[in-house]
């Protein structure tokens, strides 16, 4: 089955030459040149995975992921400028799943692509009614991944495929630590290399996510120059 890839972006030529790309690597492609645009066709015809711009007419990348993220955990990666360092980590704290910075290779986009797109299906396959895979308790936490549902004290917390997997990883084994590599390994496969922030910025927004459920939650610990883990019980 073909995925359809969303392509969000104010430069024509980008629209043109990815889209180009994607189509001849077999995805079906929507384009859209600004925010306002992207978030009428994507609310109402729902995408695989979505690329966004960062700087856009009307209405820019942050907030369109900003109003995405409000109904829809779809995958998104941003396309970032080299000087907009600032706008990749505040995009990837509100929930963008991986940035790629201009100019940038095509070859390197479509790998981005199939790793998130592998990952969602592999997501997909264990939440089967048959999939059998039991949910992670650790206390006050429930991650079940047949549902892609987590609870806190039983109230929900709505986690994209990434925080979720990050999640699981720490939780799987609490007290143990985690580096970033092995995190990087468990939220994107390891096939794909993202930077050490990526990981730092999906830890600071599951922080953000539980204390706002909980203002006490304190579980995921930072070991400085080592990784992270999730507090023993």
């Amino acid at each position: 089955m073909q995925n359809t890839i969303a392509l969000v972006d104010d430069d024509h030529n980008i629209l043109t030459s990815v889209s180009m790309a994607l189509e001849a690597e077999g995805f079906k492609v929507r384009v859209y040149n600004d925010g306002s645009e992207a978030l009428r066709g994507l609310t109402t015809n729902p995408v695989d995975l979505a690329i966004l711009d960062i700087k856009m007419p009307r209405m820019d990348g942050m907030e369109l992921l900003g109003r995405l993220r409000q109904t829809s955990n779809v995958p998104v990666i941003f396309l970032t400028s080299k000087d907009e360092e600032v706008d990749e980590l505040l995009g990837l704290r509100m929930g963008a799943d991986d940035y790629i910075t201009k100019p940038f290779s095509q070859r390197l986009l479509i790998e981005r692509i199939r790793a998130l797109l592998r990952r969602e299906r592999s997501a997909k396959e264990e939440a089967a009614p048959d999939g059998g895979e039991k949910p992670v308790v650790r206390g006050d936490l429930m991650l079940d991944s047949a549902r892609h549902l987590c609870t806190w004290k039983g109230r929900p917390v709505n986690l994209t495929v990434t925080e979720f997997l990050i999640l699981k990883a720490l939780a799987q084994r609490p007290g143990h630590v985690k580096s970033r590599d092995q995190l990087m390994d468990a939220a994107y496969g390891e096939s794909i290399y993202v930077d050490d922030r990526t990981i730092d910025s999906h830890i600071k927004r599951l922080r953000k996510k539980f204390k706002a459920v909980d203002e006490s939650f304190n579980q995921i610990e930072t070991l400085y120059g080592v990784g992270y883990r999730y507090k023993d019980a």
